[in-house]
């Protein structure tokens, strides 16, 4: 059992001044009451931690190997304890903040450059994972907040989204393509049953984003689909669509400069648009500090000229 920390610290002061009447004085409290907490401790730990000499008292080797172990623990506390409103004015500290995985990669690390380079005092914890893993991080207060897709099919949020604030940040459209020439080969028509029996490029091996796709193009969604490639990461999916492996979804301004070009052709039975909204998440009951604050109309302004040089809302 640790010892009571009152006497630790009526200890600490006692070794510094090496007398009660001086660790009585810093601690504003009677000389007695230090006396007392002294000999409490000492039947604590069972052992002397001062001997007496000429009205000083002197550390034993236990009280020295005592003080050694407790010394560090006061000065940062005393630390802690003086820097505890840094912050509250001038944003500092760490930010622990969630994103998914291609969005997180691409935008966190130089919009957070900008952001530091104004307080320099800031560091940040970047998490990258699924919508379901970040809100329940968020909700453990393991996150500060994240950005997460906010898809209808990625919906299931433990404590269901009224525990939650969720503000959207950026809307993005799902592109569903291919290459040139796998267009010509094999995309001769843009009707729901020729579609379904195109090859696909498939995320981690879940076709719900193309059945969303199909559900709001033809309102109905197919039940499963020929996944010739599967990956887990955005690049992986454009680098396979530009290999002509068939027809991939990703986030459109992944893909503009291709579909610009011709390299790229995207699928578009009408002109309705998938769209998928990264929001800004977290936990309702929660205070946001300045720093967290701040940095969240950092991101919004920086994310939005980004994104307006490449025709995103």
């Amino acid at each position: 059992m640790l010892p009571d920390l009152n006497r630790l610290k009526v200890f600490f002061h006692i070794f510094n001044e090496q007398s009660s009447t001086g660790a009585a004085k810093k601690l504003h409290i009677t000389q007695s009451g230090v006396s007392q907490h002294l000999k409490k401790l000492e039947e604590e730990l069972q052992t002397e931690l001062f001997t007496r000499v000429k009205r000083r008292l002197v550390p034993t080797a236990a009280g020295r190997k005592l003080y050694s172990i407790v010394q560090g623990f006061m000065d940062e506390l005393e630390q802690g304890v003086r820097h505890i409103n840094d912050g509250l004015e001038t944003p500092s500290g760490p930010l622990r903040i969630g994103a998914p995985t291609e969005f997180g990669k691409i935008y966190l690390p130089p919009i957070f450059g900008s952001f530091r380079r104004k307080y320099p005092g800031v560091t940040m914890q970047l998490e990258l994972d699924e919508p379901k893993v970040l809100f329940e991080k968020v909700a453990a207060g393991e996150l500060d907040f994240a950005y997460i897709d906010i898809l209808p099919f990625f919906m299931d949020t433990p404590g269901g989204t009224s525990a939650y604030s969720i503000e959207p940040v950026v809307r993005e459209e799902f592109v569903l393509a291919c290459s040139k020439e796998y267009y010509w080969a094999r995309v001769n028509g843009t009707g729901y049953e020729h579609l379904k029996q195109l090859d696909f490029i498939g995320y981690k091996d879940d076709i719900a984003l193309f059945r969303s796709w199909f559900k709001l193009h033809f309102n109905r969604e197919p039940q499963q689909l020929n996944l010739v490639f599967i990956a887990d990461s955005s690049e992986a999916i454009v680098s396979a669509v530009k290999a002509g492996l068939g027809a991939g979804i990703t986030v459109s301004h992944l893909m503009n400069r291709e579909i610009a070009t011709g390299k790229i052709i995207a699928i578009r039975p009408d002109e309705e648009k998938l769209q998928n909204t990264i929001a800004c998440v977290q936990f309702k009951d929660k205070q946001p500090s300045i720093t967290e604050t701040a940095f969240q109309e950092h991101f919004r302004l920086e994310l939005n000229q980004n994104y307006a040089k490449l025709g995103v809302e």
